[in-house]
Formats: C-alpha cells, sequence, structure tokens
C-alpha cells in the first residue's frame, strides 16, 4: 500500500526479544471503549450511501407517534418476535430477517481453518506475522473503533484492531445507556452535534445490514414546572440548529396517554421520535465481526505500551498479558482510543493536548416485568453541569433500566460515595419521573464509565505531534450514537493524510443475527449439554437448537455454538454472555437455579478443545452496588425502603 504516491517503507523482519514481535503501521488510530485518543482519517461529509437525502433513514408508520410497550410484553426482542431496523417484526415475519443466509458471514463448523478470518485462524488473544506492515492500526474495540474498523474494511487495507481486554466492548462501551440520542441538547457547533444527528439517522439501515437489534421508541424529557417549561423551549431551538427534525412540545394530556406511568407532577414534554436504543456491547460485537469477516484482523488482550516512530512508519509495542508475552506492531497510519487512556497513549508520541477526567455512571436493572412502565427513554430536564440526568428506559430486551449517576472520579466526594448513597440517589431521581416501579425487581447492578476530555468536546482530529496519528478521544455521551458518522469523519482524514483506500471488491456489509426469536418454550427442552463437536449436520443442529441452556432467556446449545463459531475469538462464558444473553435473565446465573454459566463454559471446552478449568468464567462486578452477585431478600427490602424514603 503507497501512500501520497510514494511507495510504502519496506517491511523488515525485526529482531526477536522474547516472545516480542513488532507491528509496524504507518497510521494510528486510537480509539478504545471509554474515552481515549484515537488515531483516525474521517471524512467532513456523510457518504452518499446513507445520506438522508437519497433516501430516508426513517421510515415512520403512522403508529409510531403512539408507539406503545404492552404490558404482556409482546414487544421485548426474542419473545415472539423482534426489532429490525427500528420497528417491531412479528415471528411469524421473522423467516427471512433472523436466519442466516448465503449472503451473510455467520460462521461455520471450520472455525480454526476458515479463511475470512486471520482472527480466527491466530491463538486465542492472537499471535502476529514477525514480518507484517499494517494501513492502520486501531487502539481499543468499543463501539467508536468497531464502527472505524467495520468502515475501513470496505477499503483494500490491511488493518489490526488492538484490545486490552480478552474481549471486544469491555470498556465504557459496556456499561452506558444503549440510547441513540437524536442530538437536540448537544451544544450548536460542537463535534457532539456535528456527529450525533448523522449518526443517529444511520441506524436502521445499519441495523438491516448488521442485525444488532435496534428499536426505535422516541424519547421524552420531562417538565414539571414552568422554569422547565422554558427548558424545553431551549431544546427544541438547540435541536434546530443542530438539524434535529420532527421535534414537538407535548402538553400534560397528550403525554400521559403516551406514557401512562409518568409521574402526575409532569406537565410537558418535548418528544423526538427519532431516539432509539440498541444494546450497546451487541451493537460493538456486530461491527466488529463483520469488520473481520471483511479481513480486518483483531487481537485482544494487548495492552499498548509503547509507540515510537521509525522512519515511514510507528512502532507499536503491545503487551499481551496472558500469558504475558510482548507484541510489536508496525503500522502507517494509527487510530487510538482507551478507557480513559487516550491521554496516556497520546503522550507516548509527546502529545500533551489534553487529558481525560472519567465519569462514572451507577445504574440499576429491573426485571422484564417492569419494562411496560416505559415505552420511550424518560429524561429529566438536563443539568447544565452533570448532562442527560438520570433516566428511566426500557431496554431493547425488555428489561426496565434506571440510572446513570454522573461521580466525577477527581472529586473526593464522588469517589467516597457509599453503595447505599448510590442506590438512594438513582431511585430517588427516578421516581421523579417514573414512581410505579418494584425496586425489589431489582436484578444486577453495574457502573460504566465515560470520558470526559479537558477541552469539553469530543476530539478527533490528526495529532499536532504527527499527522498520521489520529486521536478519536473523550467521546462521551452521545458517542453511541455519533459512533457511524464519526467513523466516517476518520476515514476522511486518514485520505486527507495520504492513505490511499481502494475498494475491498469482496466487501459483504452483512452479518446474520445469533439469536433466533422463540415462541415461549415452545419446541424446546432442558437436556444436558452434548459431548462431542458438532460435523454442522441437519440432525445434530436440530438436537442443539431445541436444547436450552439458560433457562431465563431460553438460549439455546446451538445459539451457543454458532457464537463460538464466528469470527471473533472466545474462551470466557462472560463473551457468551454478551452474545447470546445466556445468563443476563431473572436469576442472573444463580447456581442452585439451572447453573447456565457452567453449561456455557462446557461448551465453550468442547468447542475449543480445553478444559473447562481454562474457560473464563462471568467475573463479579467490583462496581456493583449490591452486595452479593444474586439479591437477596434482606436487599430487596433494603432497595424498598430507601425507594420509600426517596423524595
Amino acid at each position: 500500500m503507497s501512500t501520497n504516491g510514494h511507495k510504502a517503507p519496506p517491511v523488515r523482519k525485526l529482531p526477536q526479544h522474547g516472545a516480542s514481535r513488532f507491528l509496524r503501521s504507518a497510521m494510528i488510530i486510537l480509539s478504545s471503549s471509554s474515552p481515549p485518543p484515537v488515531i483516525v482519517f474521517s471524512a467532513a461529509r456523510l457518504t452518499p450511501r446513507y445520506h438522508t437525502g437519497v433516501a430516508r433513514a426513517h421510515d415512520f408508520p403512522s403508529s409510531i407517534l403512539s408507539f406503545r410497550r404492552p404490558a404482556d410484553r409482546v414487544h421485548d426482542t426474542g419473545v415472539k418476535g423482534a426489532y429490525y431496523a427500528g420497528h417491531w417484526v412479528d415471528l411469524e415475519d421473522c423467516a427471512g430477517t433472523y436466519q442466516p443466509n448465503p449472503s451473510e458471514c455467520s460462521g461455520c463448523a471450520k472455525r480454526s481453518t476458515c479463511p475470512r478470518s486471520r482472527s480466527r485462524n491466530a491463538p486465542l488473544g492472537g499471535g502476529t506475522d514477525d514480518d507484517v506492515v499494517y494501513d492502520v492500526v486501531v487502539v481499543g474495540a468499543g463501539c467508536i473503533g468497531g464502527a472505524i474498523v467495520r468502515e475501513l474494511s470496505r477499503y483494500d487495507l490491511r488493518v489490526l484492531l488492538l484490545e486490552s481486554a480478552d474481549d471486544v466492548s469491555q470498556g465504557a462501551t459496556k456499561g452506558n445507556s444503549g440510547i441513540v440520542h437524536a442530538g437536540y441538547d448537544d451544544a450548536p457547533g460542537s463535534l457532539h452535534a456535528k456527529f450525533c444527528w448523522p449518526g443517529n439517522q444511520m441506524f436502521p439501515q445499519l441495523d438491516r445490514e448488521l442485525r444488532f437489534g435496534y428499536q426505535l421508541n422516541g424519547s421524552l424529557v420531562i417538565a414539571t414546572d414552568e422554569k422547565e417549561l422554558k427548558v424545553l423551549d431551549e431544546l427544541m431551538e438547540r435541536g434546530r440548529k443542530n438539524g434535529v427534525e420532527r421535534l414537538r412540545i407535548v402538553g400534560r394530556e397528550e403525554l400521559f396517554e403516551m406514557e401512562p406511568a409518568l409521574n402526575p407532577k409532569a406537565i410537558a414534554a418535548l418528544h423526538s421520535p427519532d431516539a432509539g436504543n440498541v444494546i450497546p456491547y451487541e451493537f460493538a460485537i456486530a461491527l466488529v465481526e463483520n469488520a473481520v469477516d471483511n479481513g480486518v484482523e483483531l487481537r485482544i488482550r494487548r495492552e499498548v505500551t509503547d509507540i515510537k516512530r521509525d522512519g515511514g512508519s510507528f512502532v507499536v509495542t503491545a503487551r499481551h498479558w496472558e500469558p504475558g508475552n510482548y507484541v510489536e506492531a508496525r503500522k502507517r497510519m494509527g487510530k487510538s482510543r482507551e478507557v480513559h487512556s487516550s491521554d496516556k497513549i497520546a503522550r507516548m508520541i509527546g502529545d500533551d493536548s489534553f487529558y481525560i477526567k472519567p465519569r462514572l455512571g451507577d445504574y440499576l436493572l429491573l426485571n422484564r416485568n417492569q419494562g411496560h412502565l416505559a415505552s420511550r427513554t424518560i429524561f429529566p430536564c438536563p443539568d447544565p453541569v452533570l448532562g442527560k440526568g438520570v433516566l428511566v428506559q426500557t431496554t431493547l430486551w425488555g428489561n426496565l433500566i434506571l440510572g446513570p449517576t454522573a461521580r466525577d472520579v477527581h472529586l473526593e466526594e464522588a469517589r467516597g460515595m457509599s453503595r447505599e448513597s448510590i442506590q438512594e440517589y438513582i431511585l430517588s431521581k427516578c421516581k421523579q419521573l417514573c414512581p410505579y416501579f418494584d425496586p425489589k425487581e431489582t436484578i444486577h447492578a453495574f457502573c460504566g464509565a465515560r470520558a470526559k476530555s479537558s477541552r469539553g468536546d469530543w476530539i478527533i482530529e490528526p495529532s499536532a505531534r504527527d499527522g498520521h496519528f489520529i486521536h478519536v478521544a473523550g467521546i462521551d455521551s452521545p458517542g453511541l450514537a455519533g459512533s457511524p458518522a464519526i467513523a466516517l469523519e476518520v476515514v476522511r482524514l486518514l485520505r486527507a493524510a495520504g492513505l490511499e483506500t481502494p475498494p475491498n471488491v469482496s466487501f459483504n456489509p452483512n452479518r446474520a443475527p445469533i439469536i433466533t426469536p422463540k415462541a415461549g418454550m415452545k419446541g424446546l427442552k432442558m437436556g444436558p449439554v452434548g459431548k462431542n463437536d458438532s460435523n454442522g449436520t441437519d440432525a445434530e443442529e436440530a438436537v442443539m437448537a431445541s436444547n436450552v441452556i439458560c433457562k431465563c432467556e431460553k438460549v439455546t446449545e446451538l445459539e451457543v455454538v454458532r457464537a463460538m463459531r464466528r469470527s471473533l475469538p472466545i474462551d470466557s462464558s462472560q463473551a457468551i454472555r454478551k452474545r447470546t444473553r445466556a445468563g443476563m435473565g431473572h436469576c442472573q446465573g444463580d447456581k442452585e437455579n439451572y447453573n447456565c454459566e457452567c453449561r456455557v463454559r462446557a461448551i465453550i471446552a468442547r468447542e475449543n478443545g480445553v478444559s473447562v478449568e481454562e474457560v473464563g468464567g462471568r467475573p463479579w462486578p467490583a462496581t456493583s452496588t449490591l452486595s452479593q452477585r444474586w439479591i437477596d431478600d434482606d436487599e430487596k427490602r433494603d432497595l424498598e425502603a430507601r425507594m420509600a424514603a426517596a423524595q
């Protein structure tokens, strides 16, 4: 690959240092699941294939403005149907949409020898060739890094994605609300505003191609007094300046027709029908899977420890933290973004132009039987300092989610909040929006992190120290919504830096879904995990397709196996949990119920040819505000008491 009309520097075999190798590349993009710097090249304007003037991204059915989630949970993805490109598809109509077809990559039985994916062929955690020169190296495999490499996979380039964790989407992408914001509250003229609305409009088409699940449910910002009514007017004006369409203020009568479970004090709301939601880690997994199917290489467990210039390329040193080897990669261009470390990586090339201020966000996740209380994403009026505020939302899978807080790590009072204080804060704020949820139905608690940059806006630019190093840093909310538009901007920046982008003639935009919608337990049974690896015969697949591994979420053995046989390396039950939802239901994988985690680990061991002891388990989140993994009656009573005491 040449840049700026010049040949790339010659590849030379670099000396080995123990178990180390060199990765060489001409450009680097720094991107990660939290807000670190990314090196990317991006386009200033959207490409025609997504331009909303060519084809409307959202074709609203007449009923979308009266979207209502029924109490019987008929409209939870996976239960008698699924969301597709924003809208509900009934089970009987899902066959053509949610089944693999020959044009899609959905994994194969010959996982170890499949020629489509160098990532799949590499050992778990990955190895790399000593003499490889990459055109672009991207650091950080969250939704931003995933969107960038997926966009780069459209071109005939050698692209490497480095992730320090043991799977993709393990940072900020894993722990957030999953909202595809419309962009009405972003400051006009900011990068937040520049990319949020265009990114929002790209999601329906992305879901048609990648099948990650996108629910176009809309959002409401609630006003409870005259002062907050003025805030709604201000948000309307901001939205107009940012190009956001279809915003309107609804009065009290219509508001309670839309959301009957709101706080009776609500008097009006700003309605944005274009807002939606996804499961953020499922979105990132879909992006990276498709990128890898189209030739991008992924290496997990690779912590970047050094970046140096060597002539016309960068040399990136990455520690393989399991079992502790070092790998060095050569690249001509790069992009990097890591959880709260983008500033750290930028300093590896002498760039100290910004720093990252991590902000923690705590959540409570409630059972599906609470999901009918909020059809749309419900916000309070935003805080000028703390942002959009604590919200109430029903997820794509039907759970009610409450949060997040906004705890700045650099403030001692935020770091020192007790778990009881955090729970009380969330319950109090959410009670002001929707007072009828039952806190005893809490099944999980977690904390996410977003990166606030010292500049107060996203950082998407070439480094002043080296134009081939692209920062994509400080990508806080609404970064998920803006991610596909940010990816286009990064490609434009790379081209401006001299990267040639010949088309990838074999690029396939499509990806088959992992989870198959079901009609309850019809046709399913709960049996032991098969002992032998399947050769993919119809009879073997029929047995696995009916064998339930996770009772709460009705995950089958075949779904776990198909997830294993896709592009990305998997060696932990946590990775399967994020792809299939095994262990995410009401019992949260309780050993006394169905012990689904043990069953999943047995399948992973069988598929990878290792012992069960070598398979990673689901870690207990150190950030949980619950006192134990499986909530007991005493803790439920404590939550109920905090809810009752909340003002």
